[in-house]
């Protein structure tokens, strides 16, 4: 080989391999999550620190009046206007976003009030894809964990549908909406998961810290859907103690749920004046719930496994015995999860530790979601139809025939006489 055929064989061979990086890469890239987040009311994209997260200005509304906005919590997003819905423009208004990859998806949708009427607090109901999500208590402005709402579940058909449904208790108002997508089997509680299912999220709880996270704070893994951790440091005085750490936690962001490591750094164990570790919560009766609870050995009290043995117990019933965190994780600083769903009945949930070997109990945090079934959608070319009719007799927008037109069930649109088949699993119209 002549000394010109080795170079060129040389630059060859380094093309190529360079190539190659750059498909590899580019291949890798488009791992990423799908997310789309939108600014409502902006007119034009615009990016919010600390982390610089890119919103999309405002589109894909059904009517509304942008305007400016006041922020009710130091968790909503750092943006300067909303998108309200007075009563004129209809009973229900709509993002309709299309071309979006069939995937699981968390959907949230910060609210927010107009700005100088911080006194006028709207009280609506949320939708997604036709399912009721959300309805807003009043008092919501003034609660973190209340200040949005989030929902996981399926989106199928290249779109979602998020719907705002007046209850003639003030307008509408939004600030934000985030469509990001998880893993598909993000979230799987057993038999009754599935395609037909969706969890809201009630309560995400991070334990024995005073600083509310997102998972982005976290530097968390983008697809665990960037989910917000509302602090509490102790469940009552002298209840419990709270423990951190900055060692690193094993076995935490892993598939498919991705919680960050940061989240298992903190946590709280029991005293000896009260052993057992209790908190209570409210819920909507006769629901079920899905519970997810967090568990690692931080305390370096506890040198292995046998050391802290506890049971978990759900309004007085045990569902887990025995639970030892050492030695189910298989080790200290490594991330234990157990997940449970119960049917309750009534309005609060209880969720206590009981010590039975070691005397104390620990906790790194709690999630809690309301189980429910999708409501089964309008048939496609009917709602296509009636589109196209309300676009031909030029309907105002007081009639608000904006989403599904027979879901949700609470809200169908004015003068649709809507049926259900049975056989075929979705809604028609029957008559108008």
């Amino acid at each position: 080989m002549s000394i010109i055929e080795y170079f060129l064989f040389i630059f060859l061979f380094n093309s190529f391999f360079l190539f190659g990086l750059f498909l590899t890469r580019s291949c890798f890239l488009t791992t990423a999550p799908y997310a789309m987040r939108i600014s409502c009311g902006a007119r034009q994209n615009i990016r919010t620190p600390p982390t610089y997260t890119r919103w999309y200005k405002d589109f894909a509304y059904t009517g509304g009046i942008p305007a400016n906005a006041t922020a009710p919590s130091h968790i909503t997003p750092p943006l300067k206007t909303l998108r309200y819905f007075p009563l004129s423009e209809g009973p229900e208004n709509c993002y309709i976003i299309n071309r979006v990859p069939k995937g699981h998806y968390s959907v949230r949708i910060f609210f927010g009030l107009v700005e100088h009427e911080i006194d006028n607090e709207p009280l609506f109901e949320v939708s997604v894809e036709g399912t009721i999500i959300h309805s807003l208590k009043s008092g919501w402005s003034k609660n973190d964990e209340q200040v949005f709402a989030e929902a996981l579940g399926f989106l199928l058909d290249g779109s979602v549908s998020i719907c705002f449904h007046s209850t003639g208790r003030g307008d509408p108002t939004i600030i934000s909406i985030e469509i990001l997508q998880i893993d598909e089997k993000a979230y799987y509680f057993g038999p009754e998961w599935g395609r037909g299912v969706i969890l809201k999220t009630t309560s995400r709880l991070t334990c024995g810290t005073s600083k509310p996270k997102f998972d982005e704070d976290y530097s968390g893994d983008h697809w665990g859907g960037d989910r917000f951790w509302h602090p509490i440091r102790t469940f009552g005085k002298n209840a419990d103690a709270p423990r951190s750490t900055e060692s690193g936690i094993k076995k935490a962001s892993t598939v498919p749920n991705f919680y960050p490591e940061a989240l298992y750094q903190s946590a709280v164990v029991s005293t000896d004046s009260k052993p057992d570790l209790a908190y209570t919560m409210d819920v909507d009766p006769n629901k079920n719930y899905s519970i997810w609870l967090h568990f690692a050995e931080i305390d370096a009290t506890i040198t292995g496994a046998g050391k802290r043995v506890f049971d978990v117990l759900i309004n007085g019933g045990t569902v887990f015995e025995n639970v030892d965190v050492v030695g189910m994780s298989g080790d200290r600083y490594t991330a234990l999860v157990l997940n449970t769903t119960v049917a309750l009945s009534g309005r609060t949930l209880t969720i206590t530790l009981h010590p039975k070997k070691g005397n104390h109990a620990i906790l790194t945090a709690i999630e809690v979601f309301q189980v429910i079934v999708a409501e089964s959608k309008t048939s496609p070319e009917e709602v296509r139809a009636l589109q196209a009719l309300k676009k031909s007799l030029g309907l105002p927008n007081r009639f608000g025939w904006n989403g599904d037109p027979c879901v949700p069930k609470e809200h169908p649109w004015s003068g649709a006489d809507c049926h259900f088949d049975k056989s075929g699993g979705k809604w028609f119209i029957d008559g108008l």
